[in-house]
């Protein structure tokens, strides 16, 4: 016989939406406490859950955060993100200017792409609402959202921060790489130079999504020339001010740095997140790959930066991602057209 919770589980797909609401809200807790209430009959409790997401909006809020804790689970998150008729539902729900749910289903996707499978979302396509001012490819719709979100200028109810996890564990996948380092046709903007200025938000959220993002990017080592360029992505700015803090440089040494990096103000912070600067760093490892990327280094002293953070960071991984971008950049180069090297993150 099913148990009582069990039992109240299957009220959850009760006509009456008043029972609906009671059932689920006394389920949510249950989500985290015992989640294998919901993973009976093949599942179909989070099928009900599924079709709950467009209900009423305090049910949909409780039915969205009961599969964002599911969705922990790789069996649950294959089942709703294999669900193409679902993913639609949820990223024309997401895209909605007036979507009083917009953070729980960003949080949804994030989780979602977690599954391998969702790479398939590179060609994926819906229409854009007019306020969006994008195209009908979804990746470039989550971008705008993203970007939107940061001021509350697309929908009040929702910042999208979440958006970056999204689109971190999608920037894993090679093609979707690339669809970051591709000029979009509707806006003659590379998407990378979107986010980068995030490196430096007031949101944790934000800030450990995008260093991820340009971290996997930065594996696609044809595409350094384009990172370090000042007139394409130009990301060293964007790598070096989350790792920099409010120390005091040589003339010498500030003279040669970076502009965007002299006469900070004396209560520049760095990053407060250990993980965040590790990001960067990497990246920055990943760059010296070329000769190109290394004289760089070398020319605008980035060696002194990541000295410091060295030196101030207290956190073991940064201090050995430190010490191993240091052996890169002020290692003696053997010739002048050395080939690229392979350099360990």
């Amino acid at each position: 016989m099913p148990t009582e919770l069990e039992e109240l589980v299957g009220f959850i797909a009760h006509p009456n939406p008043q029972i609906r609401l009671v059932a689920i809200e006394n389920l949510l807790p249950y989500s985290v406490s015992d989640p294998s209430i919901f993973k009976t009959e093949n599942l179909t409790p989070v099928k009900h859950l599924k079709f709950l997401v467009r209900d009423h909006p305090k049910i949909a809020e409780h039915a969205l955060t009961i599969l964002i804790n599911l969705t922990a689970d790789a069996g649950v998150v294959e089942f709703v993100a294999s669900d193409e008729k679902f993913l639609g539902i949820a990223l024309g729900l997401l895209v909605d200017p007036k979507e009083p749910n917009g953070n729980l289903l960003a949080m949804l996707l994030a989780n979602m792409t977690k599954w391998d499978g969702l790479k398939s979302i590179i060609s994926r396509k819906q229409p854009a609402p007019a306020s969006l001012h994008s195209d009908e490819l979804v990746l470039n719709q989550l971008m705008d959202l993203f970007v939107k979100g940061a001021d509350g200028s697309y929908n009040k109810n929702s910042d999208y921060d979440y958006l970056a996890y999204a689109l971190a564990d999608l920037s894993k996948h090679e093609e979707i790489r690339q669809f970051f380092l591709t000029q979009q046709d509707y806006d003659s903007v590379l998407p990378l130079n979107k986010i980068k200025v995030f490196t430096e938000h007031k949101s944790d959220i934000r800030r450990k999504g995008v260093a991820n993002i340009i971290k996997n990017v930065a594996f696609d080592v044809p595409s350094h020339p384009k990172f370090l360029d000042e007139d394409q992505i130009n990301i060293l700015p964007y790598l070096l001010l989350p790792i920099i803090g409010n120390e005091q440089y040589d003339e010498d040494e500030m003279l040669e740095m970076l502009p965007d990096l002299q006469l900070l103000p004396p209560d520049k912070q760095r990053d407060t997140d250990n993980q965040n600067i590790l990001a960067h760093v990497e990246t920055l490892t990943l760059l010296t790959t070329t000769r190109e990327g290394r004289d760089l280094m070398r020319n605008v002293k980035v060696y002194p930066v990541i000295r410091e953070a060295h030196l101030r960071v207290d956190d073991e991984g940064v201090r050995e991602a430190c010490e191993r971008l240091v052996n890169v950049i002020m290692a003696d180069e053997a010739e002048e057209d050395d080939d690229n090297k392979i350099v360990e993150v």
